[in-house]
């Protein structure tokens, strides 16, 4: 009850519905979109920022919707391809007399959930922790017991509210958002601003959250409103195999097993003067359908130049991973790729994998080392350049 009266949706008229139905005169129509920096941003038409305040009429809220729904929002967070408007939330706005700033985090250095609060809001909390750290209050919560009898109340006061009443109501509002974090095995709950109104309550104007993906079998009503939408379509991809993947800004791309050996990967990358174009961990075990999987996504991502493969097979036989990387080529591209492939192998029987790769049809650069595969697959680049 302590957020913003309105509504969500997804095309102008929607809009339109929703402010009549609001029946004010001061209004905020927001663009929803998976990014902050939205009020700075432009969408791809020309129409500028994402979040427009003081509408006064229906008809402004349909005229707003039509130039946001269905268009890309580009903001500092989104990068150069901005994303997808596909819904906006239109709210009566809020009189403010000063705004605060709450989160929940799980934070590792605390081995648990931490509350973070400021009395000092609406902006990212970056820029306060650098202009004013002695502005930020953290305060851990044991997981198991959770909140202790007056902990929101401490969290509150230091958070500096100008009334007994709205102190009172801040720390009903933390202990519901804690009930929330943990209830909906959330990772973050962050409300900016967290405000104090004219009138004397405690209003949680803006939030973001973020969900735990391990514990989507017992959320599966949250994670079913999962917006794929709001993502990388390579990203989307690689998650229906289980790869563990990031797009990065380079050229080559890297498939590996392991985050630890990926990561190594992508440094001995750089410091050969290439650029790596990914992170993608295919995990312990290397088979075809998600070499295949990996191909099909580095395939699809027109800034590849050339793919490192470099497979540590430990227990996994080198010859099987080297059969499974020929198999995965071939359905791929039908044999040799398009950008040359560079793979290095090593662990058990990985003279067997050698002759294997030696023979087949596919034309691939073996790398006696990760050293040496990295510097073959920048020369690589480097020749057509």
């Amino acid at each position: 009850e302590d957020a913003p009266k309105g509504g969500v949706a997804g095309s102008a008229d929607e809009a339109k519905a929703v402010a009549e139905k609001l029946n004010s005169d001061n209004m905020v129509i927001k663009a929803q979109v998976l990014a902050g920096g939205r009020g700075l941003g432009h969408f791809e038409n020309g129409f500028k920022g994402g979040v427009h305040v003081g509408l006064k009429t229906p008809q402004e809220a349909y005229d707003m919707a039509k130039q946001m729904i269905g268009f890309k929002l580009i903001t500092k967070q989104t990068g150069a391809a901005g994303r997808i408007c596909n819904k906006v939330a239109i709210v009566e706005s809020v009189e403010g007399k000063s705004e605060k700033y709450f989160a929940i985090l799980m934070d590792r250095t605390f081995g648990g959930p931490v509350m973070i609060g400021s009395s000092r809001g609406g902006v990212t909390i970056e820029d306060i922790a650098e202009e004013d750290p002695s502005a930020i209050i953290k305060e851990p919560v044991d997981i198991k017991t959770g909140l202790k009898p007056g902990q929101a109340m401490d969290m509150a006061k230091k958070m500096k509210f100008s009334t007994d009443k709205c102190t009172e109501s801040a720390a009903k509002n933390i202990e519901a958002l804690y009930e929330t974090f943990i209830k909906c095995d959330c990772t973050m709950v962050e409300v900016n601003p967290f405000m104090e109104t004219t009138k004397d309550e405690i209003c949680c104007v803006d939030a973001k959250v973020g969900f735990d993906e391990n514990a989507e079998f017992r959320q599966k009503e949250i994670h079913d409103q999962r917006d794929t939408s709001q993502e990388d379509v390579l990203d989307v991809e690689a998650a229906k195999f289980d790869l563990n993947f990031i797009n990065l800004d380079g050229n080559i791309a890297c498939l590996v097993n392991g985050a630890g050996l990926a990561m190594a990967t992508m440094d001995i990358i750089k410091l050969h003067g290439g650029e790596p174009a990914n992170f993608l961990d295919l995990g312990g075990g290397v088979k075809t359908p998600q070499v295949v999987a990996a191909f099909k996504i580095l395939n699809s991502d027109p800034k590849v130049e050339g793919i490192l493969v470099n497979i540590f097979g430990g227990i996994v036989n080198c010859a099987t991973v080297a059969q499974g990387i020929i198999d995965a080529a071939k359905e791929v591209w039908g044999g040799s790729p398009k950008v040359p492939l560079v793979v290095r192998l090593q662990g058990n029987n990985v003279e067997g994998a050698m002759e294997l790769m030696k023979n087949s049809d596919i034309k691939f650069i073996l790398g006696d080392d990760l050293d040496d595969a990295a510097k073959k697959v920048v020369a690589e680049i480097n020749k057509k350049k």
